[in-house]
């Protein structure tokens, strides 16, 4: 890995903690708000206020840091994004960085959030619990398996309660995994007020709404391989051009590796999408990983005195500065050297109106290093190996002969996290058997 730009920042201690912060490396027990009392404790006073877990959906659970300033930030931000302080519905973990955000937005606005009765997510649980809401303003957030569970059932069809209730927010916070072109079709079509949101517990949550940062966030993209010289010129922002951390566009000078900034205005965006490593900036970032400075430094980086959090996230910029996530840095198929992102064939997989979900994991080959697997959940009366052979020419036409998929299971629901993300390790499990054939490279 090359040099990194600015400094590490310094991993938190448990000894520096303040007693009163509140720990969550677990599921809630009980009532979660219960929690409310500790959380308008601690939202009351400067410095760390929360240690959330990560989902651990790539690897190890991360014990994160996160601050009364980078909580209020984050909450203040999406009131002015959206409709400002509402009430919320409270529908996941509280454990989690989404959940618990729910909680303390509800704190800053000075709202009683609700929450869904049964611990299971239903259509009807969720229909109940919103029309316990009493407040003109409301908002829930949701991953994109419970929308889907909603809009588009497996089993039937939507209850008229749930969709009815779902329209009736003002945001309706959708974050976790990527939406389906075509559940995100049906949430429009149905009048929900959809956000997608981007983010991550080191961001306090989604900080990144419909591809555009929140006004306390700035995106940049670095390439992995950037001379450490160049890499501050080539943290390219979301709006288009080389910023400083103030928002300030970059001189000349420092496009050659200084820092000099000045009060230009930013230049228009690029006509062609720009790719890199995804860095999020700003107040809304956490103080970093509880007693792991190792990780600390890594993935936290503090340039001209703001904090940066360096994902593993690959993404690109289209030509009105608009942030798509690619995929993970990880989560790449490596099939006879050639390198093919699972989550650009997802992409593909999923715009098929006969796909509702879609999952793609490599699978160990013995020739080719590892094949690209698919797993799908399509629509009752859908011929399995019609599916294949179309999405097979839908994928080699978009991406190439090595993306297309060499293996495919058919299950009724992806297997899935308790976070509501896809649990790859369970979708990998259903290929116990190797590769049958090589990689098609025609």
């Amino acid at each position: 890995m090359s040099q990194l730009p600015g400094t590490p920042l310094r991993a938190p201690s448990r000894e520096s903690l303040p007693g009163d912060v509140v720990l969550l490396d677990g599921p809630v027990a009980g009532d979660p708000l219960d929690l409310l009392p500790r959380l308008e404790t601690v939202l009351s006073r400067p410095g760390p206020a929360m240690v959330v877990a990560t989902s651990g959906s790539t690897g190890r659970p991360k014990k994160t840091v996160l601050t009364t300033g980078a909580l209020e930030a984050s909450g203040r931000a999406t009131e002015r994004s959206t409709s400002g302080p509402g009430q919320w519905l409270l529908c996941l973990p509280a454990h989690y960085v989404a959940g618990l955000q729910v909680l303390a937005r509800s704190v800053l606005a000075g709202t009683r959030p609700v929450v869904m009765a049964t611990e299971h997510f239903t259509p009807e649980a969720f229909a109940d619990a919103a029309e316990g809401m009493d407040h003109p303003v409301r908002y829930v957030s949701v991953v994109p398996t419970q929308l889907q569970r909603i809009l588009d059932p497996a089993d039937g069809s939507p209850d008229p309660r749930a969709v009815a209730a779902l329209a009736r927010f003002d945001a309706v916070l959708v974050g976790g995994s990527a939406l389906s072109p075509d559940l995100a079709a049906r949430a429009a079509a149905a009048g929900v007020r959809v956000v997608r949101t981007y983010g991550m517990s080191e961001t306090c949550g989604g900080c990144v709404y419909d591809g555009t940062p929140l006004d306390a966030v700035d995106v940049r993209l670095v390439p992995d391989d950037a001379a450490p010289a160049a890499s501050r010129a080539q943290l390219t922002t979301a709006a288009g051009s080389p910023r400083s951390a103030a928002g300030r566009s970059l001189s000349p000078a420092a496009s050659s590796g200084g820092c000099t900034p000045t009060s230009a205005a930013p230049t228009a965006p690029a006509a062609t999408s720009r790719e890199g490593r995804i860095w999020l900036g700003g107040a809304v970032v956490a103080a970093g990983y509880l007693d792991d400075p190792g990780q600390t430094g890594a993935h936290f980086r503090v340039v001209d005195g703001v904090r940066w959090y360096r994902t593993d996230d690959l993404g690109a910029l289209d030509e009105h500065g608009t942030l798509s996530v690619l995929g993970r840095t990880d989560d790449v198929v490596n099939t006879g050297g050639v390198k093919v992102s699972a989550g650009m064939v997802s992409g593909v997989l999923q715009a098929d109106e006969r796909v509702r979900q879609a999952l793609v994991v490599p699978v160990p080959h013995p020739e080719w290093g590892q094949s690209v697997a698919a797993v799908l959940a399509s629509r009752p009366g859908t011929d399995a190996a019609v599916l294949e052979r179309e999405l097979s020419e839908a994928v080699r036409e978009a991406l190439g002969a090595p993306a297309v998929p060499k293996l495919w299971r058919h299950v009724a629901q992806l297997p899935m996290l308790p976070t509501g993300k896809p649990d790859r390790a369970a979708a990998a499990a259903l290929f116990q058997e190797p590769a049958p054939s090589t990689p098609d490279r025609t």
